[in-house]
């Protein structure tokens, strides 16, 4: 199972299409952490950063504090430009630009960390 983040909903089915795979869309970060709680565990979380409510950074930081969750890929996917440095402490495998990303990127993570 695949979790895409993003209060954008367009963007979130585009990038959930692009998986072809069972991914489960999220507009904000409490209902996907909602769901982790409930002991739903993705294999990979596709996720924006500016998010109404909590941020990304904020959901990466609960999920950083648990050893199960905290190695849990994560995939930025931001129209800000981030480092692979700013984002190594969380646990963050890659990051997208949503302005040039393509399908085949997401599907490269896809099949790198899903079973």
């Amino acid at each position: 199972m695949i979790f895409v983040i993003d209060d954008d909903v367009s963007m979130a089915e585009c990038v959930a299409r692009a998986c072809k795979t069972d991914a489960r869309i999220f507009t904000n970060a409490i209902s996907a952490m909602e769901e982790i709680a409930a002991g739903v565990m993705p294999e990979l979380i596709f996720l924006d950063i500016l998010l109404d409510g909590p941020d990304g950074f904020t959901f990466l930081n609960e999920l950083v504090s648990y050893t199960d969750t905290g190695r849990i890929p994560i995939v930025i996917v931001s129209s800000l430009n981030y480092t692979k440095s700013d984002l190594s402490n969380y646990g963050v495998v890659g990051y997208l630009n949503k302005d040039t990303m393509l399908p085949q990127e997401i599907r490269q993570y896809v099949e790198k960390y899903t079973g």
